[in-house]
């Protein structure tokens, strides 16, 4: 950490799981570093090859983007005080690992309950309905998320063969409207997110047409 008293406050990325409801949050899950890079692909939602002529540049809805990152996890710092970090002693960093593998997992208590439901014969058990997750890379980029691929590599083990050191990949599908509609929370927060763009897209400068190399288009 840096000892100058004026350099600026280190906003860390993260996901912030939140009650669909109510919006209510429910867990922060801070990464310990941010990443040196973050893959995002936007893939556009058109008609297809199939479409008429007449409808080629029409837009379906948002489009699909989906945000790849990869985040380290290091217990050593911890180690370093081991009366402050007994957690961290007796476990290395595998509770760390195991909150980011609750974003792909139902809760046990849900597996439960579904379980005694089929027991009790319930015809038809409604697929169990997980926290929103937010994607939250600085204040302007808060964006509902599905976690679509979660890929873990443990590189350093202490003693008891508890991780140490891992790096997580983490693939994320950005929720639209199209996913959540215009009136649940996660929407919401999309369109927040989309007109965000948009109002940095009117500060871009524009260029002119010599910049190009023409004068004008035929």
């Amino acid at each position: 950490m840096t000892t100058f008293p004026n350099s600026p406050k280190l906003l860390k990325g993260g996901i912030v799981l939140v009650d669909p409801s109510s919006g209510a949050v429910l867990r922060v899950i801070s990464l310990q570093y941010n990443p040196d890079s973050l893959t995002r692909t936007l893939q556009p939602k058109g008609l297809g090859e199939s479409a008429d002529r007449s409808e080629a540049l029409r837009l379906t809805g948002p489009a699909v983007e989906t945000i790849k990152l990869e985040a380290e996890i290091d217990a050593v710092d911890q180690l370093e005080l081991p009366d402050q970090n007994r957690t961290a002693v007796e476990r290395g960093i595998q509770p760390q690992l195991a909150v980011l593998e609750g974003l792909v997992h139902p809760s046990s208590v849900s597996l439960l309950e579904n379980n005694s439901l089929a027991d009790s014969g319930t015809l038809e058990i409604a697929p169990m309905e997980s926290p929103l997750a937010l994607f939250v890379w600085s204040t302007s980029r808060i964006v509902p998320v599905r976690v679509t691929e979660l890929s873990i590599t443990e590189e350093a083990f202490d003693p008891s063969l508890n991780p140490i050191r891992a790096k997580a990949s983490l693939g994320l599908r950005v929720l639209s409207v199209d996913d959540l509609g215009f009136d649940h929370k996660g929407g919401g927060l999309f369109m927040g997110y989309l007109q965000a763009k948009e109002r940095l897209a009117a500060k871009a400068a524009g260029g002119g047409l010599d910049n190009l190399g023409t004068g004008s288009i035929p």
